[in-house]
């Protein structure tokens, strides 16, 4: 019987009652079941990775519960790899792929199967199907995956079973299974780098999943836009919970936590207690994404007048972004060097700098020694898929120091933030943080905006903002 909670208000459970709770349940399992859309594509992804480590066990997991406080846990999130190669957001499970004479793999996954009504685990237990929702059974996941699914709780009998086989895991994700295999962690670190060397380049589902999160996002944006009177009577908590609510609408959440930065919160990048007034005459930062249900984000960023117009430095600020934005898009295309859109920004950035005297120059000068980053502060824009910052452990040379292709989504982000207590500039500067973001998708012969639903230029912002706010 299950470990009752410490300081419940029931002793116990009678037998009367376990009896009772055990009988009279119909039987639920569904049949006729398909693969999912996902599931041929998933395939060839593990399919991939197989071809890299021929001859070699890899167990990649999904991931466990993260407990907030006793028994309420965080939101569940997968291993982002683990979902790539599955189409699954199961917790506690993994995928394992096991080698054959041949070369390649067979895959399969562990899985929580369903809790029995013979015992009293699933009204009482970790699982607890009736606390925290039915679970497919293993024969429903095998058919809508496409994969064979096993119970989870004999993998560590089964993996030690093969111990003799060279095995790489992905490590920091399941305890469990990082204990039931001897693995080297350098090793383990490449297993890593591949599955996300994998994804920089998205295919035609996953950039499905990305258009369905941008639209989202761009739908998201104008609802804050058409409530931003309610934010002035409240605060930026208001614009927080707007988007959320789309969000949660039309996808599984927000694909990180929304920054909400008005006035001279918009000076500090990742600025997400939104707590702060939202008034008149100020500037907000809006930087958010709508997560799609297959996880999936967005990362768009507006700077918008809280007013509906910029005022004139505001407007000075905001076109010199702008033109940055314009020319570190216009580097994006295959073939190119992936730094070559940041390069294009920043020197942008540099020379109104230079012009406006916050920055020595001559801008070549400015820009080789970094200066600007007084006032950019970050990088000019990163991968996007299944993580905000998607494919963070691939290696560098194919990262950073490769080059486009189609299929990779990236965002271009240049932004200038000084800060309320940067004496080095004017005082009516001071305060003002302006960044503009869109997701770009590489295409045979150049890029397309997928985000280009929402306005970009001061113009046009303004004339959105009238338009939606009325």
């Amino acid at each position: 019987m299950a470990k009752g909670r410490k300081n419940g208000l029931y002793e116990g459970v009678s037998e009367e009652l376990s009896a009772l709770m055990r009988r009279g349940w119909a039987d639920t399992e569904r049949h006729g079941l398909e693969p999912g859309e996902q599931a041929p594509y998933a395939a060839r992804r593990r399919a991939a990775l197989s071809a890299l480590f021929p001859g070699e066990r890899l167990v990649v997991p999904s991931g466990n519960l993260t407990y907030r406080s006793n028994d309420d846990a965080h939101p569940f999130r997968p291993y982002s790899g683990y979902v790539h190669l599955t189409g699954d957001r199961a917790r506690d499970g993994a995928l394992v792929l096991e080698p054959r004479a041949d070369g390649g793999h067979d895959a399969y996954c562990y899985q929580l199967p369903r809790d029995s009504r013979e015992d009293d685990e699933f009204w009482l237990g970790y699982t607890a199907e009736l606390w925290t929702g039915r679970r497919p059974s293993l024969a429903e996941s095998g058919a809508v995956l496409g994969l064979p699914c096993r119970d989870v709780r004999t993998a560590a009998d089964d993996l030690a079973a093969g111990s003799g086989v060279p095995t790489r895991i992905v490590r920091g994700v399941d305890p469990a299974f990082e204990a039931a295999v001897t693995t080297d962690e350098e090793r383990d670190e490449e297993l890593e780098e591949a599955l996300s060397g994998l994804r920089l380049v998205k295919d035609a589902w996953e950039i499905g999943e990305l258009r369905k999160a941008v639209d989202s996002t761009v739908r998201g944006f104008t609802d804050c836009v058409a409530e931003l009177s309610r934010a002035v009577a409240s605060s930026e908590r208001w614009i927080e919970g707007t988007f959320f609510r789309r969000a949660r609408l039309e996808g599984n959440s927000v694909g990180y936590g929304s920054i909400c930065a008005a006035g001279e919160h918009a000076t500090i990048m990742h600025w997400t207690d939104n707590d702060g007034p939202v008034r008149p005459g100020d500037l907000l930062l809006l930087d958010a994404g709508v997560e799609t249900r297959t996880l999936y984000t967005a990362d768009v960023t507006r700077t918008l007048p809280i007013s509906g117009t910029f005022t004139a430095v505001q407007r000075r600020v905001y076109d010199a972004v702008y033109e940055a934005q314009e020319a570190g898009m216009a580097a994006v295309r295959p073939g190119a060097p992936y730094r070559a859109f940041h390069e294009a920004a920043q020197r942008s950035l540099t020379a109104r700098l230079v012009a406006w005297g916050f920055v020595e120059g001559p801008v070549d000068r400015a820009y080789a020694l970094g200066l600007q980053r007084r006032f950019t502060m970050a990088g000019t824009g990163h991968m996007l898929g299944l993580d905000v910052h998607d494919c963070a452990r691939a290696r560098t040379e194919e990262y950073v120091d490769g080059v486009l292709a189609p299929g990779m989504v990236l965002t271009v982000e240049p932004g200038l933030y000084f800060q309320p207590d940067d004496l080095t500039v004017p005082e009516e500067w001071r305060g003002i943080g302006v960044r503009i973001e869109d997701d770009l998708l590489v295409t045979e012969d150049g890029h397309e905006n997928l985000s280009a639903g929402l306005p970009r230029s001061a113009d046009e912002v303004e004339a959105w903002m009238a338009r939606v706010a009325g």
